[in-house]
């Protein structure tokens, strides 16, 4: 975290007034160099106060995923400690995957847009201002055939921390988060691996936080949703992402612990794609049946029209109404 990062998080976490002499002796600056980034910081949007021998007060800041802003009382030990944001950027699992072999487990990897964001079989995710698009870096050291639990864990954090704002929301399987039977995440898990054990896993999260899914092509616009559409509000997302990743931490931490059967529970009440019927579409095949539960490994079990069961491991889920 720089300088000003440092200051952001100090006028965020403070109760009251903070002079510029405690702040330049707790970060070891000059009274000079604080006031140069206290202005940056206005620049930037942030409202920031200043009362001859009281100090400085931040009264209001702009819509920004700043780290120091995520950062600010921020109840992690893992997830978070580093995270590197970006205005603009392709796509954070592109830059996570470049950087995964060279930081520490938790890092994240934010931006404020993306312009070549990525969803499932490579289809294009659009990815505005206003969204929350970011990326994961774990590195759990499990058996790549466990890859798929993650992903399911990733849904559960989200729909717990969006049910956390008053809203019903659901999973679908096998990677997005619903909201009134409306499509408001997406999440996609990428590994990098040897043949027995995950060297890195990639969690990207894209959110429709204040995004005007209006806006969007009108082949996904019907199917979209926005937590501002839904709240009748916009979101501070900065908090938004704080409550995400801790969250996120605790289910990964009673992952680790081995306690999965748990996180499976809470994946599994909160399916809004058990009980529905589906057609399911694979490389090879498309499949119609009632989804009637989700494997230990997270695959979809289907029960067809013929009262056959198949296990669907990986593919693309259409809810649709009963025959």
């Amino acid at each position: 975290m720089n300088i000003k990062e440092k200051i952001l998080e100090r006028l965020i976490t403070a109760k009251g007034p903070v002079s510029g002499e405690i702040l330049a002796s707790e970060l070891e600056v000059s009274r000079a160099a604080i006031w140069k980034h206290i202005k940056a910081l206005r620049d930037e949007g942030y409202m920031i106060e200043s009362s001859p021998n009281i100090g400085y007060s931040l009264v209001s800041s702009p819509d920004r995923l700043s780290p120091a802003g995520i950062k600010a009382g921020l109840k992690t030990s893992i997830i978070g400690k580093n995270i590197q944001y970006f205005n603009e950027i392709e796509s954070t699992n592109t830059i996570a995957r470049e950087v995964a072999g060279s930081v520490e487990e938790g890092t994240v990897i934010i931006a404020e847009s993306q312009t070549g964001g990525r969803g499932r079989m490579g289809r294009k995710w659009i990815s505005p201002e206003g969204g929350i698009w970011l990326s994961l870096i774990l590195k759990p050291r499990i058996q790549p055939l466990y890859a798929s639990r993650i992903t399911l864990l990733a849904g559960v954090s989200v729909a717990k921390t969006i049910r956390s704002y008053g809203l019903l929301a659901g999973i679908k399987w096998p990677n997005d988060v619903l909201i009134n039977g409306k499509k408001v995440c997406g999440i996609l898990t990428e590994i990098e691996a040897e043949i027995d054990v995950i060297d890195y896993c990639i969690v990207g999260i894209g959110i429709d936080a204040n995004v005007d899914t209006e806006s969007f092509p009108e082949e996904v616009r019907e199917s979209s949703t926005s937590l501002k559409k839904e709240l009748g509000h916009e979101v501070d997302r900065a908090g938004f992402v704080q409550r995400l990743i801790e969250e996120f931490e605790a289910l990964y931490l009673k992952f680790q612990r081995d306690d999965f059967s748990s996180i499976l529970d809470e994946w599994r009440d909160m399916s809004a794609t058990i009980g529905e019927w589906v057609k399911i579409t694979t490389r090879t095949r498309t499949i119609y049946g009632e989804a009637v539960g989700v494997d230990s490994e997270g695959a979809l079990i289907l029960e067809t029209g013929e009262g056959k069961l198949e296990k669907i491991v990986a593919g693309t889920c259409e809810h649709l109404r009963r025959p």
